[in-house]
């Protein structure tokens, strides 16, 4: 497995060392089911925000019920591994929630990121990360692009 690959203590305890050397986080997530260009603008603008990027990918069943049946396509091991091998990510962490709620309690990101499918009020864990001084960012090009588009188009070929 890949070293940035983490369960969720080993990030708590990877994030400690880099508050402790003066690093700020960014937190980013998402399903990253089939790879596009969109998710690539929206991990590295995410990476601008702060000096370390953690992106949390949804685990295989919340992606199912996010998605519906068929999703995810890849399983998430797989997705991880990529989202690992983007320029900027620093570490990569599977929660099987369907939002990052209890995650971003935990972790405490200085910044979450969010794509421009939101509004810096619409974001809906908002509220916690203000609760504990963190800010939100929308990050990212405009969403004219998705998964389900490419999958669209793939089935229509």
């Amino acid at each position: 497995m890949n070293a940035r690959i983490l369960d969720e203590q080993a990030l708590v305890d990877a994030l400690a060392q880099e508050r402790a050397n003066g690093k700020s986080i960014a937190f980013a997530n998402g399903c990253f089911d089939v790879l596009h260009v969109g998710h690539i603008r929206y991990l590295q603008d995410a990476a601008r925000e702060a000096d370390v990027l953690v992106v949390g990918v949804n685990g295989d069943e919340s992606v199912r019920r996010l998605k519906g049946e068929g999703r995810p396509v890849m399983p998430e091991d797989e997705r991880a591994e990529i989202i690992a091998a983007i320029r900027g990510v620093a570490y990569v962490t599977i929660f099987r929630e369907e939002n990052p709620g209890r995650l971003l309690q935990t972790l405490r990101p200085d910044v979450q990121c969010k794509g421009t499918d939101y509004t810096a009020d619409s974001v809906p864990e908002a509220e916690i990360v203000r609760s504990y001084g963190g800010r939100v960012a929308i990050v990212g090009d405009p969403k004219d692009h998705s998964t389900t588009a490419v999958l669209q188009k793939l089935r229509a070929r």
